[in-house]
């Protein structure tokens, strides 16, 4: 939290925290280990302060990925509480108001609270601590947990420790800092069994989900040699595999691996899109750091980080292929 602008944006949070007596927490649509990470050790923060606060996750994004099961959703709501009016809005996670599709959060008058980690947040909030070169939204919570005199309970810490491995690739994606691993020091301390957390977020995968990423594997197609590896994974593919939407998660890492990619793409049909158009989400990894892959993904109304982002798209693969061979050139030109 270097510059004054991020200190004084902190500052700004902390007070309106300590000052507000009611909360309602909200994270993006189709939320990460990050994003729940986040918002429930924010959850746990203001409950252990004795604040009324509950978690909104719309209904319709249930279930959410097996891997976060085992994460307290104590004080979740499904449906928008009837005092929203007179509740401070906290969003985690989120870099723009559009990425949760409630109107309630985008009504005249709302009091937002920002916290992010996103470099290309649109700075909605009536207070936004962004913080850049924060590894994850979680490490930004963590932040505040010692000014706000909370002691981190197993609780809080495990929600925090899942926001930190995930958007670290396990600490070995490029936004991992020696910050990141003081983090890690202090959640162990505070109860984070380490081998017991690897093993419920990476172990017991279902069937489904072996069968889908075999299925992505064969599906492997590389342009401007292997500069862009994609592949892509269709309705049909997840019902063959008997797979859920959050099955395909990991996939892009294979392709992200492969030597003499600069990016990586994954394609997937929507499911339960209804009988309108077939809308895809693509999503998008970079390990050339010439390359903004959050740049690619803003063309076309997504965001992200410079090495993970992602948009959705009513293009078909042809059309998503040509797209990103054009953007990607246009980069490493």
């Amino acid at each position: 939290m270097g510059d004054n602008g991020a200190c004084s944006a902190r500052e700004s949070v902390l007070e309106e925290i300590r000052a507000a007596e009611k909360f309602i927490l909200v994270t993006h649509e189709r939320p990460d280990g990050d994003a729940l990470g986040s918002l429930i050790a924010m959850q746990e923060i203001l409950t252990s302060l004795g604040k009324d606060s509950v978690m909104f996750i719309d209904g319709d994004e249930f279930p959410l990925p097996r891997e976060y099961s085992f994460l307290s959703l104590s004080g979740l709501v499904e449906t928008m509480p009837a005092d929203i009016d007179r509740r401070t809005i906290v969003f985690l996670d989120c870099g723009n108001v559009e990425r949760n599709a409630a109107e309630a959060f985008r009504r005249p008058g709302a009091h937002i609270l920002n916290l992010d980690h996103h470099h290309d947040n649109t700075r909605f909030g009536t207070a936004n601590l962004v913080v850049p070169e924060a590894s994850c939204t979680a490490e930004i919570v963590w932040d505040l947990i010692d000014d706000l005199g909370v002691r981190p309970t197993v609780t809080i810490a495990e929600a925090l420790y899942v926001g930190l491995i995930t958007d670290t690739g396990r600490f070995m994606y490029q936004n991992t800092t020696a910050r990141s691993h003081l983090m890690a020091a202090a959640l162990i301390d505070a109860g984070v069994d380490v081998h017991q957390m690897y093993r419920r977020v990476y172990e017991g995968v279902p069937y489904g989900k072996l069968a889908l990423l075999a299925r992505g594997l064969a599906n492997v197609r590389r342009y401007d040699d292997g500069r862009l590896t994609m592949t892509g994974l269709s309705a049909g593919d997840f019902a063959d595999s008997d797979a859920e939407e959050s099955y395909s998660e990991g996939v892009i890492d294979h392709l992200r691996s492969v030597k003499g990619t600069a990016v990586a793409a994954l394609v997937r049909d929507r499911i339960g899109d209804g009988d309108g158009e077939q809308l895809r989400k693509v999503s998008l990894r970079s390990s050339d750091e010439r390359v903004d892959v959050s740049r690619i993904a803003r063309v076309q109304g997504g965001g992200g980080h410079r090495q993970a982002a992602g948009f959705t798209t009513a293009m078909d693969w042809e059309e998503i292929v040509a797209f990103l061979r054009e953007e990607v050139a246009e980069q490493l030109s």
